[in-house]
């Protein structure tokens, strides 16, 4: 689970505060779209949930990990409970998509045998058997976000956090995309997708949090991403 409470954050240097008290809970399990203009807050979140960067005041706990405590030391456990997806990919370019997917449990320590089962079971599911032993150039935009959502879910993270994962994808991929982050939460896994698609966000009926100056100023379950912004 997620929880941020009285959360307020000022990056050193600056005046103002980014996040202002924000409260925010996500259940295991559950789907939410953490939406909102740039400048919102979305970002300083993500850096937040990851240990990034640590929060001005209030208390911040994922996976059962209290992150205004942590120490840096054990910050690798934390991300061990996490997978993240980024805009931009962020393949290794003279990885096969196998290699990319095995490097992240390498990374972690997982012993061979575990890889050799474990890869091949990711890349069935989102859909990239047939590609394993390509490299990240011979692949379209929407087959790399699938290797890098591959790559996020290899670990069996308790949480999955989506930045923009749809922003370098045309409406069809960002479609199949976002159905298949759909059905990696039908399977248990907690999905956070920050985006700015209202189409998209619209479309899928789920928790919508809405971020304005660092306040959160709506968080419904109607699955509306309205006009805060």
């Amino acid at each position: 689970m997620v929880s941020l409470s009285n959360v307020r954050m000022r990056y050193p240097g600056t005046k103002k505060d980014v996040l202002k008290d924000l409260d925010l809970t996500i259940k295991d399990g559950e789907f939410l779209f953490l939406v909102g203009p740039s400048g919102s807050g979305k970002s300083t979140i993500i850096k937040l949930l990851t240990g990034e960067v640590k929060a001005s005041g209030g208390k911040i706990r994922v996976n059962d990990f209290d992150l205004r405590t942590i120490k840096r030391r054990h910050l690798p456990k934390l991300r061990r409970t996490l997978g993240v997806i980024f805009q931009d990919f962020r393949l290794i370019d003279d990885m096969t998509v196998y290699e990319n997917v095995a490097f992240a449990m390498r990374v972690v320590g997982a012993p061979n045998r575990e890889i050799r089962k474990r890869v091949p079971y990711v890349l069935d599911l989102v859909g990239l058997t047939d590609c394993k032993n390509r490299l990240p150039r011979e692949l379209s935009g929407g087959e790399q976000q699938r290797v890098a959502i591959a790559r996020a879910l290899v670990n069996s993270p308790g949480l999955i956090i989506a930045d923009e994962p749809t922003g370098n994808l045309d409406p069809a991929k960002s479609l199949e995309i976002m159905m298949l982050l759909n059905k990696i939460n039908e399977m248990g896994t907690t999905v956070l997708v920050v985006t700015h698609e209202k189409e998209l966000v619209n479309a899928f009926g789920k928790r919508v949090v809405s971020l304005s100056d660092g306040v959160l100023v709506s968080d419904g379950t109607d699955g509306y991403y309205g006009n805060e912004s």
